[in-house]
């Protein structure tokens, strides 16, 4: 009874944040390069995301999985497209004649 109360996945989320935060705030303290400070951001990024959705908003423990992995496609999508689309005008910029 009292097992089934416990929330495992929610502490297990929780201690897999704080590892991923650590991991992220390792790359300002050692002082790494460039490429590999970018390269584990953006992975512990992804990685905290995936704990996000699967953990904590439960993305996976609905009857309309098809749906929900839609939006989530989509909402992907249109944030890389805001990113890249920020990072094009600043790299490059735009002036009105």
């Amino acid at each position: 009874m009292l097992k089934k109360l416990f929330p495992a996945g929610h502490l297990l989320g929780f201690t897999a944040s704080i590892l991923l935060t650590l991991v992220a705030l390792s790359v300002v303290k050692f002082d790494l390069s460039r490429q590999i400070g970018l390269a584990i951001l953006i992975v512990t990024a992804f990685l905290q995301a995936a704990v996000q959705l699967f953990l904590f908003m439960h993305i996976g423990e609905s009857s309309d999985k098809k749906t929900l992995y839609t939006n989530v496609i989509y909402a992907v999508l249109i944030a890389l497209i805001i990113i890249f689309g920020s990072a094009f005008v600043m790299v490059w910029g735009y002036q009105i004649p």
